[in-house]
């Protein structure tokens, strides 16, 4: 009978994810509909998409499961994800939003790039498209992996048909409805995210007695569980983890489906706005997050081990709950995963046909065919990376990180200085790219020493670096280009 519950809350949910899906399907006329939802997303849509998409399973799932096994270490990964989430929003959101419009209206990043550069040899473009496939085929996995899991827990599934299963639902509405069913899915994902994630920790206090036993409880752990400047056995933390966990904040800058959030703003008078909603969410939902994995540790009567404590948050939603809240709760950690996976796929899917199939193979397709080239990509994506998570240890949070670090690294130094430097060029643009992207690739096969060092930080360095230099020693950009930028500055 609670099963029952669980599987009629979770049918009604995904019905209406489909429902979203199916509505939008008729409104895409154009790629740029399909795309980007030709620009036409409100501050709330737009703020809570972008969150949704951003923080993805690894919100109920990965950071919950850290904080377990690592206790207040796990704020430091916090800190640095409120900051670049201030940062992306205060620094490039508004800036971005007005330079793809005016940049040939660009409607994917790789487009922009070519756009802001004037690059005509499609080399930018191209480059772009590649990495954003190779990062994203990672970071959808990853997403597959926790609805795999979430499945697998709940219903008692083979983890290969409960990722079947998952995968199968996301590219339904994503490949029907394009942006606007995926950016107003997102948002009712959202929503249902913060309420969960507040619930959880509220319940497993009352559970335990009230703030004061809590307390008492998560200090009798041992001696470094409730230190920030230790890790979980007491021992002093080094610089290296630290800036580690704190440079995730750098990735912000880089990651397409944030970014895209920005670029269908349909003014960017909503910027503002949008940014104090968005803060609003991540701040409340990060805390929440830490303190559902830390709760666990000591609501728990069993030990979750490895891999195990990312189902923290399923484990006391089932534990303290009734079966129908319980599976509304359930839904947050399905929608959490759907919210990234739908958007990862349609970036891909923007990134080869758009700046692939368009521009190299089709350069005369009509708008209507390269909506269903964009459907037929979402289809293809979802079997390559449904093929990667086929391998049920995987780890969430390091596929999470890998592809994080990846775009980051990638992108993020791009961005920001197309942004804001006058003299970049398309030379710097492109080391930039293959610079970044390939640092992120090698750091990750190293160990030890300085190598422990999260690849995001010198693959970033590295990208801005060979940005400056490459652009430093061509020639200066042309009129036509410097006028482009003082006017989107």
């Amino acid at each position: 009978m609670e099963n029952l519950s669980v599987i009629i809350t979770f049918v009604a949910y995904l019905a209406f994810m489909l429902a979203i899906g199916s509505h939008f399907y008729r409104k895409n006329e154009s790629l740029s509909d399909y795309l980007l939802g030709d620009r036409q997303l409100n501050k709330w849509v737009a703020a809570m998409s972008a969150q949704a998409s951003d923080m993805s399973g690894w919100l109920l799932l990965g950071l919950p499961g850290y904080a377990y096994l690592q206790g207040l270490e796990a704020s430091w990964i916090a800190l640095g994800l409120a900051a670049g989430t201030y940062l992306n929003w205060r620094f490039v959101a508004r800036r971005l939003r007005r330079y793809t419009e005016l940049a040939g209206n660009a409607i994917t990043l790789p487009d922009y790039f070519a756009n802001r550069f004037h690059d005509t040899g499609r080399l930018l473009r191209t480059l772009s498209a590649l990495f954003i496939l190779v990062f994203f085929l990672i970071y959808t996995a990853s997403g597959f992996v926790a609805g795999a899991k979430l499945f697998e827990s709940v219903f008692g599934l083979p983890y290969r048909s409960a990722l079947l299963i998952g995968v199968v639902v996301i590219i339904s509405y994503t490949a029907l409805g394009g942006f606007m069913a995926v950016s107003w899915t997102d948002f009712f994902q959202g929503i249902i995210m913060f309420f969960a994630i507040i619930a959880v920790p509220l319940l497993a206090i009352h559970a335990t007695g009230g703030f004061a036993e809590t307390t008492t409880r998560l200090q009798a752990v041992n001696t470094g569980y409730l230190n920030l400047f230790t890790d979980a056995q007491g021992q002093p933390l080094a610089a290296i983890p630290i800036l580690s966990l704190m440079a995730w904040g750098l990735g912000y800058f880089g990651q397409p489906h944030i970014l895209a959030r920005f670029m269908a703003v349909r003014s960017p008078a909503e910027i503002k706005p949008a940014r104090r909603i968005a803060m609003a969410w991540v701040l409340i939902s990060l805390a929440c997050a830490l303190l559902v994995g830390m709760l666990g540790r000591i609501c728990l009567p069993e030990t979750l081990a490895g891999g195990d404590a990312e189902k923290v948050f399923m484990i006391l939603v089932d534990r303290l709950t009734h079966p129908i809240l319980g599976g509304i709760l359930l839904a947050a950690v399905l929608a959490a995963i759907m919210s990234t996976a739908d958007s990862q796929l349609l970036v891909t899917s923007s990134a080869l046909t758009e700046d692939l199939y368009r521009v190299v193979v089709r350069p005369h397709a009509s708008e209507k065919e390269l909506v269903w080239v964009g459907r037929g990509t979402v289809i293809g994506v979802a079997a390559i990376a449904c093929a990667i998570a086929l391998k049920p240890d995987s780890s969430v949070p390091e596929l999470v990180a890998y592809a994080w670090a990846g775009f980051g690294a990638t992108f993020g130094p791009l961005v920001i200085l197309s942004l804001y430097w006058k003299r970049m060029t398309r030379n710097g643009a492109i080391a930039g790219i293959v610079g970044g992207g390939i640092t992120v690739l090698i750091w990750k096969q190293l160990e030890g020493g300085l190598f422990d060092l999260y690849e995001i930080i010198p693959g970033f360095l590295v990208s801005v670096l060979l940005i400056v230099v490459a652009s430093l020693l061509g020639k200066k950009p042309d009129p036509a280009v410097e006028a482009e930028f003082e006017n989107a500055a």
